[in-house]
């Protein structure tokens, strides 16, 4: 059979390009190796974990309840049950992209894709042709040198999102987004959790100031955090897991606990998927891609997070399938700008950012100005009971233009929203100074935080 169009991968950059093809009046088709639709960020990485993440919320609420003025008595966390939520989350949006396909006359191949060259895909012995095709196969966690998972006590992202108790202690190697909130999971379900990061500080590539905010709410709360840390010699015991740690000063120090979360990053699935029969070039593993994320070889696409100098984000994934459906469908569409890419992670306190950092503002040579509001001033964030963390503003010394917006506190992640949507429409700090943000909110420290550019936030 023959189609305009075959995406191989159903993550949300496959799924979202596939109905976008189908709206669009394409024949489009999405090939998948695993039993149910969604991939990697439904099943086993964004949606679990925020899951979770949500749950951990609601169970601190909880335990604190008293600061509320709110007897609940003593609380029980039934684990099982919270994983049972999560599953049930996860079946839902399953069906619900099974739904989309029908709905938009995708077909829905099942096997193992492999290129074969000239618009083939043999996918499990049965050729499928296409005039165009998309690569969307995502990523899976990277283990150190030696170790492999179990279900055990050595674990990824995937591991972990299926245990049936909640650990005692857990050791967690990498302070990405990932490793950062697992940590903010467990730790408020009552786990000992100790952070290792070969890398001077948590959330390396957030604004220093982020990193640096988080690392201190972290450790208040009973996380312990070794950066400049390597950790080797990872063996197993009948009660968990030891490790030597080399610390930032060079000391050694034996650790050990009931888990180990390896969060090391990720890597691009882009082995045995035959590219060596296309004239696609990688860069590490990663496809290089042009502005449309069209390869060397026409007609071959790649999306998400096999893409060379992509970070590695489901909505950017997302993205990416709109700016190659596009070009394939001859309409209009705007390359991506990276520059306006949100970052969220969903700790607590929560992390959104967009932008550059100051740091790296300066390095391009900007010079800026830098406006900063905490959320210690904000009656929204006093009633929440949450008042940790700060609004930062980055911005063009000379126009106002927005260079970069770094939040960290509540919902965080949400209230990047508003800094995008700015920095999308060309907005400068002087508009958003003027924009009437309703009060009591949380997002007004946003019009805070533009305000304080020019040292005239009232509340602060």
């Amino acid at each position: 059979m023959s189609y305009d169009l075959v995406i191989i991968g159903s993550g949300p950059g496959g799924y979202s390009a596939a109905v976008r093809a189908g709206q669009y009046g394409l024949r489009a088709a999405v090939v998948e190796k695993d039993p149910k639709l969604g991939g990697t960020c439904l099943h086993v990485g964004c949606i679990p974990t925020k899951a979770l993440l949500h749950s951990a919320e609601v169970w601190n609420h909880f335990v604190h309840a008293a600061d509320e003025g709110i007897e609940c008595g003593e609380p029980k966390l039934q684990f099982p049950k919270v994983i049972e939520r999560k599953n049930k989350i996860v079946a839902k949006h399953a069906a619900g992209v099974e739904f989309l396909m029908k709905k938009n006359k995708v077909d829905v191949i099942k096997g193992f894709a492999r290129l074969k060259g000239s618009g083939r895909i043999d996918v499990d012995g049965r050729i499928v042709e296409a005039k165009n095709i998309i690569v969307a196969t995502g990523s899976e966690a990277r283990m150190l040198p030696g170790l492999e998972p179990d279900a055990a006590r050595i674990l990824t992202n995937i591991e972990i999102l299926n245990l049936t108790a909640v650990p005692k202690s857990l050791i967690i190697i990498g302070a990405g987004a990932v490793g950062v909130e697992f940590a903010s999971i467990f730790s408020r379900f009552g786990t000992k959790v100790v952070i290792l990061e070969m890398l001077p500080r948590v959330v390396p590539i957030e604004d220093e100031d982020v990193s640096k905010e988080l690392a201190r709410v972290f450790k208040k709360n009973g996380i312990r955090i070794e950066t400049g840390a390597k950790a080797g010699n990872v063996r197993k015991t009948e009660s968990g897991v030891q490790l030597t740690v080399t610390l930032a000063g060079g000391k050694t120090e034996e650790m050990e606990a009931e888990k180990l979360l390896v969060a090391v990053g990720r890597k691009p699935n882009t082995e045995n998927i035959g590219l060596e029969n296309t004239r696609a070039e990688l860069d590490r593993g990663f496809i290089k891609v042009n502005q449309w994320m069209e390869t060397g070889e026409p007609g071959l696409y790649a999306i998400g997070d096999v893409v060379a100098g992509s970070p590695q984000l489901a909505h950017v994934a997302t993205a990416e399938g709109m700016a190659a459906v596009a070009h394939i469908a001859g309409k209009p569409e705007r390359p991506i700008r990276h520059d306006r890419i949100p970052g969220a992670t969903y700790t607590e306190p929560g992390i959104g950012s967009v932008g550059l950092t100051e740091a790296r503002a300066r390095a391009e040579g900007y010079a800026v100005k830098v406006g900063k509001f905490p959320f210690a001033a904000n009656s929204r964030a006093s009633i929440l009971g949450s008042h940790d963390g700060f609004i930062k503003v980055i911005a063009d010394e000379k126009y106002g233009e927005i260079l970069g917006v770094h939040i960290i506190g509540p919902q965080g992640f949400e209230l990047i929203a508003e800094a995008v949507a700015a920095m999308e429409a060309e907005a400068t700090v002087e508009t958003l100074m003027s924009t009437i943000h309703a009060h009591p909110t949380l997002y007004e420290a946003l019009g805070e935080a533009f305000n304080s550019v020019y040292g005239l936030a009232i509340n602060a």
